[in-house]
């Protein structure tokens, strides 16, 4: 194993680009980028990045998936990159996922990277065997020179999104749901809706770029496997370990930005005030803590900051960061396991809103509201919410991307559908911005 280290005076948006362009040399990449986003208390690294495969764990079912997923971290030391989908919910509960598939993604998949690059205060760093380091040396060194990705060549018209369901049968669901809370079912529950283009052709790299600049996120990914592209600006941390020290930070409570600064101000104080945003907010938080107790020493479940406002390109949200400590006689899937998915993009109880959200939703979550992220050798990880995602499918030209929001006793259904709308924009504007 050899490593390289050097100062680089390139941006992060150069250093992005000769990543994304010396993954044209590899079938499997992961790259993950906090997009300029600044976290000095949680923050490892500006980019993080992983190309090629030297073992692969790939599943097509959700059952026993964490069992394997445990078994093959096990046996494979080092660095792991990947993903798990929404639907390994199966594993954990006697729950199902029989919406339609158009995507068709693996429930999980998981590599051992040949090659890792990193980036953190303006020091590039490149581990690998000799040969793949100075492979790797070499090609950042002339693709940090300036050069284009190619851009994104849609088949047809950007005009032929399609939605699987209409503004209408959006809002006759959600009256439906609203009455499963009246009947005290559940408090809330997370509703989404899948936007999607047939038969279109693009540059995914290009996509991933075009994205990253116009709506950059702290927890992007960029994802390249044979059959899958994933393009991801999401905004929300799920799980975080370092050490023993748990960290989970659930966005609940939206609002659109301001046209000029006075109405922006007055949009994120207004979403600060909201009781309807921050009862949201408190209900994943408490429901954020009870799975974490599950694997955490007794007590030591804290809310580090409740329902903070924080700003992104398109909206404002609020967040919450909770932690804890893992218990010495629990391994560190366990504490995926018994959190996974994340409360944010089910609802509460748990268990009652994901049947829920079976019965009213149109399409299969997969990689959507799962996580994607990395684990280190020392067994640290990091992993984000897969929302403001592009997934596509290389094989038949099918680019999914899906939206939702909290629904409570208090929502509106038409601004639901507003702010579902509104969540997607960004994603929108990357794909007519060419």
């Amino acid at each position: 194993m050899q490593c390289i280290c050097r100062k680089t005076t390139n941006s992060l948006q150069e250093i992005t680009r000769a990543l994304l362009t010396y993954s044209s040399e590899y079938e499997h990449c992961a790259i993950l980028s906090s997009s300029g986003f600044a976290d000095p208390e949680y923050g490892k690294y500006d980019i993080l990045a992983a190309f090629g495969a030297k073992a692969i764990i790939r599943l097509e079912t959700e059952i026993v998936s964490f069992d394997a997923f445990r078994q093959f971290c096990e046996t494979n030391p080092g660095w792991k990159f990947g993903y798990l989908t929404y639907d390994l919910k199966n594993d954990t509960e006697k729950l199902i996922s029989e919406n339609q598939d158009s995507v068709g993604m693996p429930a999980l998949c998981f590599l051992v990277p040949e090659v890792v690059i990193e980036l953190k205060n303006d020091e590039i760093s490149i581990s690998g065997s000799t040969e793949q380091v100075e492979r790797a040396s070499k090609s950042l060194t002339k693709h940090l020179s300036p050069n284009d990705l190619e851009r994104i060549q849609p088949k047809g018209s950007l005009t032929a999104i399609q939605t699987r369901i209409t503004s209408a049968e959006y809002i006759d669901a959600l009256n439906a749901i609203q009455k499963h809370i009246r009947f005290g079912d559940i408090y809330e529950m997370n509703f989404c809706q899948e936007f999607y283009i047939n038969d279109i052709v693009i540059n995914s790299e290009s996509l991933f770029y075009s994205l990253n600049q116009l709506s950059p996120a702290p927890f992007s990914a960029f994802l390249k496997f044979p059959g899958h592209r994933v393009m991801c600006s999401s905004p929300e941390r799920y799980l975080q370990k370092t050490g023993t020290r748990l960290i989970s930070q659930p966005i609940k409570g939206t609002i659109r930005r301001g046209e000029t600064e006075a109405k922006d101000n007055a949009l994120r104080i207004s979403l600060m005030g909201s009781e309807k945003n921050r009862s949201e907010n408190v209900m994943i938080v408490d429901l954020v803590r009870n799975d974490l107790s599950r694997t955490a020493e007794k007590g030591s479940v804290k809310v580090e900051e409740l329902s903070g406002a924080y700003s992104f390109p398109y909206v404002h949200h609020l967040i919450s960061t909770i932690s804890a400590e893992l218990r010495s006689d629990m391994h560190w899937v366990d504490a995926i396991k018994h959190s996974f998915p994340m409360g944010s993009m089910t609802g509460a109880p748990k268990i009652s809103a994901m049947k829920i959200i079976e019965k009213y939703e149109s399409a299969k979550r997969g990689l959507f509201s799962g996580s994607i992220g990395y684990i280190t050798p020392e067994s640290d990880f990091d992993f984000n919410v897969v929302i403001r995602s592009f997934l596509y499918n290389t094989e038949t030209k099918y680019l999914s991307f899906m939206a939702g929001g909290a629904i409570t006793a208090g929502s509106d259904p038409n601004d639901e559908y507003e702010e579902s709308c509104l969540k997607v924009k960004g994603l929108i504007k990357s794909l007519s911005d060419i």
